[in-house]
């Protein structure tokens, strides 16, 4: 047992583009101005100052709109709108809010988009969800769909659960779901050491999570809302799943059988296991590469940690990274790369951006410890931990609008997210 938390300490220890304008144009201006009101009739003005706050947040993270912050007045979502009211002269677009009456704790909301410029109402419509505990994700799909009456770049992922192991004292974690600005958080696995989540499928119905509650470390799966769980599988020194293939039948994990811990595919329908590397030292974080006949991962086969790629079934090993002294976490979205690196001589851990395509490299942080680094689905945005003065924060950099922002974590530490 010394020796697996040995290991383990080791390996978390060791762990541890081009950019695009917008292009939104309406009456001579890039980006619009967006405001945001609740009308006099809604029925919970509390819940609805709360939706309004979060919706306010997802338009600015967006990137889409400049948000100016307003108050309105208006007693009807269906009353006669006042184009003509000097309130609204810096805006472009006014989104109203109204919340309705609704059973069985569901949230029924009606919301209004009313264009300024044009003098009409661009989109009239009602948004619901079944528990107010997430009224942030209600909040993120009246967003979702603000934005897409615009035509503007998607921002679907803003609708995904995010995945996070968080430390809540000495050698214990829980696992939770929650939104991207961690205002809804839902404990799903609790008791013990929980560590290192990863979505099974695209869906987000289930999930991979390594725990240290047996005689080995153990890799088990659990439907996230049943909460039905199974062991995938077990090693005497480590069991991690750090990727899954697109169609979910195959996983990328870390295994140390014999001390030393090296990359396997692990094939779900087969039950069987090859390893891809063969070094006697840290091989370590693999993700699937490209077409996913190749893998990106971080190793010590140099002396410090940094970050190579390999071809499945081969041993065609080549260094991607000549920057930096200590370089770890890599993620991977298509032939794009995010790792986190130190520079010779500080201590700070940031996040860069390179392409196996060509030798650009973009240092897309400044500051503290930067971890994690997760692409969305699209490979637009990138979700990553930032720890700093003793805080954990979720961060949210937006590649193509150079934009960042940062969701704190107000109780415990986070280990380690997914998207």
């Amino acid at each position: 047992m010394k020796k697996i938390v040995l290991l383990y300490c080791i390996v978390v220890t060791f762990l541890l583009g081009v950019d695009a304008e917008l292009d939104i144009v309406r009456k001579g201006s890039i980006i619009p101005t967006i405001g945001v009101s609740v009308t006099n009739k809604s029925m919970d003005a509390d819940l609805a100052k709360k939706i309004k706050d979060v919706l306010e947040q997802d338009f600015s993270v967006s990137g889409h709109f400049h948000v100016e912050d307003v108050t309105l007045k208006s007693d009807s979502i269906r009353s006669s709108f006042d184009f003509f009211n000097p309130a609204y002269s810096k805006l472009d677009l006014v989104l109203l809010l109204e919340i309705k009456n609704s059973l069985n704790n569901a949230i029924v909301v009606d919301v209004s988009l009313q264009d300024i410029n044009s003098k009409i109402t661009k989109l009239l419509t009602t948004y619901q969800i079944g528990n107010q505990k997430r009224y942030p994700f209600l909040a993120h799909k009246i967003a979702i769909g603000i934005n897409n009456e615009l035509k503007a770049p998607s921002i679907d992922w803003m609708d995904r659960f995010i995945l996070i192991s968080k430390y809540t004292s000495s050698k214990k974690s829980e696992i939770i779901v929650a939104d991207y600005t961690l205002t809804y958080q839902q404990v799903v696995v609790n008791g013990g050491l929980n560590i290192f989540p990863k979505w099974a499928n695209k869906e987000q119905t289930s999930f991979y999570y390594t725990t240290f509650d047996k005689l080995y470390p153990t890799l088990i799966k659990q439907d996230l809302y049943s909460r039905k769980s199974e062991k995938i599988l077990y090693s005497d020194g480590m069991a991690i799943c750090s990727d899954v293939s697109k169609n979910g039948n195959k996983l990328l994990v870390t295994l140390a059988p014999n001390g030393q811990p090296d990359i396997y595919e692990y094939n779900l329908l087969t039950k069987e296991k090859e390893r891809i590397t063969k070094y006697s030292g840290i091989d370590v974080g693999a993700n699937y590469l490209g077409n996913e006949d190749k893998i990106v991962f971080v190793s010590d086969r140099l002396g410090k940690a940094n970050i190579f790629s390999q071809s499945i079934g081969a041993n065609n090993i080549q260094r991607l990274v000549y920057h930096g002294q200590n370089n770890t976490q890599a993620t991977a979205y298509n032939n794009y790369i995010i790792y986190s690196g130190r520079e010779e001589g500080r201590s700070n851990f940031n996040l860069y951006l390179i392409s196996t395509e060509n030798n650009n490299l973009k240092k897309l942080t400044s500051s503290g410890a930067n971890q994690f680094p997760k692409f969305s689905q699209d490979g637009e945005s990138v979700l990553y931990v930032k720890n700093q003065g003793g805080k954990s924060s979720l961060g949210i950099i937006r590649l193509d609008y150079n934009k960042h922002f940062l969701f704190p974590l107000n109780i415990g530490k986070i280990q380690s997210i997914d998207w």
